[in-house]
């Protein structure tokens, strides 16, 4: 005689939740204690992904020795890296994930290609010099983030506490551009020392505790002088006559600044260190 599966009380059969066939059942959409899925956020990691494309390609132009296009891919790659941390503030999509991979993106394109490309530009004639040099500025940008992403908590968010790795891979491939000019279109053999101490001067800039000015305290609503707006016109006109000899002057300004500051609260007896004396609340869109 054939037999049934015993029913219970609620019509559910218990071969029906444990049969051949189980898994076709229909899984309840919320389930108590179930943890969220978690996704990733499209548009600041889209910022994100093209930076890190700047950074590769110029990476591949250095090596097929097209110079004036690598340097622009990482001038790019800067100003694509300032935006994704901001747009992921004014959307509220910042992320654990995308702190991370911004930190990743800017080694690329901070680190090891402002390294590559100085060093097939000109360190390759000193030899082991050469590549000497191109390893400390990489490996002080590597320091450089991750000692960021770890004391992000504690450093006075008005400073950088060391050289940020954007401005000194402006200071490194600025230099290239300017170099590689038409007007001045100087031999990468008589610039050789140059650029090793620029790439020295940059890679151990960045470890060190030199505060440099973030600018993050800005207030860009408030009102400002009629004055003020003349200036940042005047200042965009300048650059637009000839951008390699107005972009790198700028950058070894501020490459300098953080000394000076260094020394002049030193001299007023003043304390050097940016480590916070008061609690702030952590934004983690803020990296670099």
């Amino acid at each position: 005689m054939p037999t049934f599966p015993r029913r219970r009380k609620n019509g559910v059969p218990k071969s029906g939740r444990f049969g051949r066939f189980s898994r076709f059942n229909r899984i309840p959409r919320k389930q108590e204690g179930a943890k969220p899925r978690r996704g990733i956020y499209l548009l600041p990691n889209a910022f994100t992904t093209a930076a890190l494309f700047g950074g590769f390609y110029a990476i591949v132009m250095a090596m097929n020795q097209r110079f004036d296009h690598a340097c622009w891919a990482v001038f790019i790659a800067m100003v694509l890296d300032g935006l994704d941390g901001r747009v992921a503030r004014l959307t509220n999509t910042q992320s654990e994930f995308g702190a991370q991979y911004d930190s990743l993106s800017d080694m690329v394109s901070f680190g090891a290609a402002p390294a590559l490309v100085i060093y097939e530009w000109s360190l390759r004639g000193l030899g082991k010099l050469g590549w000497i040099a191109a390893f400390v500025y990489c490996a002080g940008a590597a320091l450089r983030l991750a000692r960021f992403n770890t004391n992000i908590e504690v450093v006075d968010k008005r400073f950088f506490q060391g050289l940020p790795s954007p401005a000194a891979a402006a200071l490194v491939v600025g230099f290239v551009m300017m170099m590689t000019d038409p007007e001045i279109n100087i031999s990468p053999r008589q610039a050789d020392w140059i650029s090793w101490s620029i790439a020295l001067f940059a890679g151990i800039t960045m470890v060190t505790n030199v505060p440099f000015y973030s600018f993050k305290d800005v207030n860009f609503r408030k009102s400002v002088p009629f004055i003020v707006v003349f200036l940042v016109a005047l200042g965009l006109a300048l650059l637009a006559i000839d951008p390699p000899k107005v972009l790198w002057p700028l950058f070894v300004v501020y490459g300098l600044s953080g000394y000076a500051v260094y020394a002049y609260r030193f001299a007023k007896g003043k304390p050097v260190s940016i480590v916070q004396t008061e609690e702030e609340p952590l934004d983690p869109s803020e990296r670099r």
